[in-house]
């Protein structure tokens, strides 16, 4: 490691680096402490000394990408292969530490492309405390149910958000064939089992799988993504998807945690792992949280309907627009 991390900053980081077992992640570690936190505490020094206090917080983020690399790779997994659903599973486990400085090497390596997909928020947030959470969400949900002027894709897939919990990098990975139409309900698959779409939310996507479909057979793409990229053949990347929601006024981790918070409150565990597409442990620990710090009783409007069964869930909107979004084929067990 190089000498200018001062004192015994080079065994330091070295040791770091090398306490990884495999050589692909030592690989990435070096890199990662030459060519950015060394680099930064340059540029953050402007040619003075680098202080005590400066080099330890480089050696914990150091340490923070050593832990999550560690625990990666005794999942068998690699910074290239895990998905949002890995990453949620660690943030939610006992072995999690140096959660935010982790968060740093992350974006670091999707910013490299080293990952790809991921989500990791820049700060921790706790769920919802607010009324206005809720009624910030159901405003933009019928916003996005009836405003024509906007891009039919992009309104699915802020609803898929708004109503479903998913994230970018989920969306981005949705083919035409997670769309399921049968004679009495269309389904889309976002976990092991299919989730019924209320009426208007199934319009669009039913609509997104007719332009996609009729692309392919006109001959302009084969690609079967149901959000494609401009490149042929490739998805649409999870930072495009969240910069095209955001345009939609949508706070992509305060909205995901309180439309979680809700479906907690109104589904088991395993219900909810099952059909949202999450971890079984990120769920629980989400029907944990929700009965003590979820969404605020006063935030109910007088027309929303009572508290759903095991089997359903709904979302309330107005008078004008109650439907309801089933969860389709739960078994509570």
């Amino acid at each position: 490691m190089p000498t200018t991390w001062c004192g015994d900053g080079p065994r330091a980081a070295g040791a770091l680096v090398t306490s990884h077992a495999t050589a692909e992640g030592r690989k990435i570690l070096h890199r990662y402490a030459t060519w950015h936190l060394l680099r930064r505490l340059r540029r953050r020094s402007r040619g003075k000394d680098i202080t005590h206090s400066q080099l330890t917080v480089a050696r914990q983020h150091l340490r923070a990408a050593v832990y999550l690399l560690n625990w990666l790779e005794d999942q068998n997994l690699t910074l290239a292969t895990c998905r949002q659903t890995d990453i949620e599973r660690w943030m939610t486990s006992g072995d999690v530490r140096l959660r935010q400085k982790a968060g740093h090497f992350v974006r670091w390596a999707l910013a490299q492309k080293i990952a790809r997909d991921l989500t990791f928020p820049a700060q921790r947030w706790n769920g919802p405390s607010q009324p206005m959470d809720e009624e910030a969400r159901w405003a933009t949900a019928r916003r996005l149910l009836h405003d024509d002027t906007l891009k039919p894709e992009d309104r699915l897939a802020g609803l898929l958000l708004l109503l479903y919990a998913q994230w970018p990098a989920a969306i981005s990975r949705l083919t035409v064939d997670h769309i399921e139409e049968t004679d009495r309900a269309v389904r889309i698959r976002l976990g092991a089992v299919p989730v019924d779409l209320t009426a208007p939310v199934a319009e669009l996507a039913l609509q997104q799988v007719e332009v996609r479909r009729s692309h392919a057979v006109l001959g302009r793409t084969d690609s079967p993504w149901l959000f494609p990229e401009g490149q042929p053949g490739r998805p649409i990347s999870s930072w495009a998807m969240g910069e095209r929601l955001r345009k939609l006024g949508i706070r992509l981790a305060e909205t995901r945690s309180t439309a979680l918070f809700q479906l907690a409150t109104e589904l088991p565990a395993a219900v909810l792992a099952r059909t949202l597409g999450i971890d079984i442990t990120v769920a629980i620990k989400w029907q944990r949280a929700a009965p003590e710090t979820g969404p605020p009783t006063q935030s109910r409007s007088a027309n929303e309907p009572p508290a759903a069964s095991k089997e359903k869930t709904y979302v309330p909107l107005d008078d004008q627009d109650r439907h309801h979004v089933g969860v389709a084929g739960t078994d509570p067990r």
